[in-house]
């Protein structure tokens, strides 16, 4: 059975991490659906690239179980999955299944935010570690990609790519992500 993979879509998401993510998945030969926030209308990025999601963020719960989720980053992005309800719902129920959860840039302070992960190892774009490390909850860590258990966090644009095969890597093994590397012409 093909794994699932559920990627939020929020106005303001950074357009590198959001495209990486979907494209490397599907590559992989994962189902990835799109949820968009707050419903399934175009969503524009932080540089005004509209994306329409596959369903709303309402139609979610009914479309999975999903293997991962992923956050995007984006400063309006990871505000707005940090204010939803819904998201903060679908990332609890995420986790207490054991099931993986990623998300790059900003948008590690909507897992902080919903309390997802506490005592974990995480990384986020820089200019978010002080909100990362407040508090004690989190394990900051300045790597490029951090996985620690069921939960995957990156840093930001630059490290999108390597964020995506990662969760390739954590859902169908190295040689599939070593896989879509190379036919990317990306070391892996």
């Amino acid at each position: 059975m093909s794994k699932k993979a559920l990627v939020f879509l929020a106005p303001g998401y950074e357009e590198i991490e959001f495209i990486s993510a979907v494209d490397i998945l599907r590559r992989a030969g994962i189902d990835v659906s799109i949820a968009g926030l707050p419903d399934k209308n175009p969503v524009k990025s932080a540089r005004d690239v509209a994306i329409i999601p596959d369903i709303g963020i309402s139609e979610a719960a009914d479309a999975g179980p999903f293997d991962v989720m992923v956050l995007p980053g984006g400063l309006g992005c990871a505000r707005a999955m940090a204010e939803s309800e819904e998201v903060g719902k679908l990332l609890k129920d995420q986790e207490s299944k054991g099931r993986k959860v990623a998300a790059i840039c900003a948008a590690p302070t909507a897992l902080k935010a919903h309390c997802i992960g506490p005592g974990k190892k995480v990384t986020s774009y820089p200019a978010m570690a002080g909100a990362m490390k407040e508090g004690g909850t989190y394990e900051y860590k300045e790597e490029d990609v951090v996985i620690d258990g069921n939960i995957i966090t990156s840093r930001g644009p630059g490290t999108a790519t390597a964020f995506a095969l990662t969760v390739v890597k954590e859902l169908l093994g190295n040689e599939k992500a070593s896989e879509i590397a190379k036919a990317m012409l990306i070391k892996f």
